[in-house]
């Protein structure tokens, strides 16, 4: 019997077990989402808007770090001066100040903070409500389109790609409000309203499994943006929420790393393609004919939206 040489083991080794990882991905059954599920999800919604909305009316105070312990508001400046992302982990307590209780279910939420350094904020929000461009520059989204737009409300679609050991694909539409606070600070709220997990995707049997009754990596997506004209540029604040399934017994080692990291990551590659994107752009050549009639229009107008004062949907 021939054996393996020694230094190759390594190798086959890792080969091995992507492999019965792979295998196993295949197995992982199917999560319902429960209304139990569901009614925890909503009520760290509107709490945590509730937050947010007293944080947008404060005059001194806007971005989110402002509103952090002193140790942790530090650690963000540091981060922004040297050019990285900050990333905090938050959670939203019930009234009694307690954590909520999410049966068969995983709240995620995350703050991310980056600083564009000679950017104006106009130009910077232009960009980011190109919504048909963003998978131009975001890794994840595969395919982006503006369905619709009424005032200072996009209704957008993207087909997102979420990979980690196990890809999964999704077919999702958003719904994003912008606010003006003044002439430095703007604020937005994107709400999921649809997230159909792809089955068999890019092939000719592909298809789109019924919303709440798929694997559960993200079962809702919530997403609270502030951007701010300081210090010589624009800082950005994203606070992202998620559901997804609880994660089965016995399958922890296969998709755990997947529920609990890919949020967290999904956002700083968000941040970090916001700003290496549009520095990117401003790199660009000579625009065509085409684009400058359209970007020697306003730079920027906020109308007041009709459904500003709607109540947003918890799809």
């Amino acid at each position: 019997m021939i054996g393996i040489p020694r230094r190759m083991i390594p190798a086959v080794f890792l080969a091995g077990l992507l492999g019965a990882r792979i295998a196993a991905a295949q197995l992982i059954p199917a999560a319902e989402l429960k209304p139990e599920t569901l009614e925890a999800w909503e009520e760290y919604e509107r709490l945590t808007e509730k937050r947010v909305a007293l944080e947008l009316e404060s005059n001194e105070r806007f971005l989110v770090q402002d509103f952090l312990p002193p140790s942790e508001a530090a650690r963000c400046r540091q981060t922004l001066t040297a050019g990285g992302v900050f990333l905090y982990k938050m959670q939203t307590r019930n009234g009694k100040g307690k954590p909520i209780t999410v049966p068969d279910g995983i709240i995620h939420h995350w703050l991310g903070t980056t600083f564009l350094p000679g950017v104006d904020l106009p130009d910077l929000l232009k960009w980011i409500q190109d919504y048909a461009r963003h998978a131009k520059y975001f890794e994840e989204v595969e395919e982006s389109r503006l369905l619709a737009r009424q005032g200072d409300v996009f209704k957008i679609f993207l087909r997102l790609r979420r990979k980690k050991i196990i890809t999964v694909y999704y077919n999702s539409e958003h719904l994003v409000e912008y606010r003006l606070h003044g002439p430095t600070r703007v604020s937005s709220k994107s709400y999921g309203t649809k997230i159909a997990q792809l089955e068999n995707p890019g092939t000719s049997r592909e298809q789109e499994k019924p919303q709440g009754r798929d694997s559960g990596f993200l079962w809702r997506l919530n997403s609270y943006w502030r951007f701010e004209q300081k210090d010589g540029g624009v800082v950005v604040n994203c606070e992202a929420v998620s559901l997804s399934r609880a994660i089965p017994r016995g399958l922890e080692w296969l998709i755990k790393g997947y529920v609990q990291s890919v949020p967290k990551e999904s956002l700083e590659n968000t941040l970090r393609a916001i700003r290496e994107g549009f520095h990117g752009r401003t790199k660009a050549s000579a625009p065509k004919r085409s684009e400058v009639r359209h970007r020697s229009q306003p730079r920027l107008a906020f109308a007041r939206s009709r459904l500003s004062n709607r109540i947003w949907p918890a799809w």
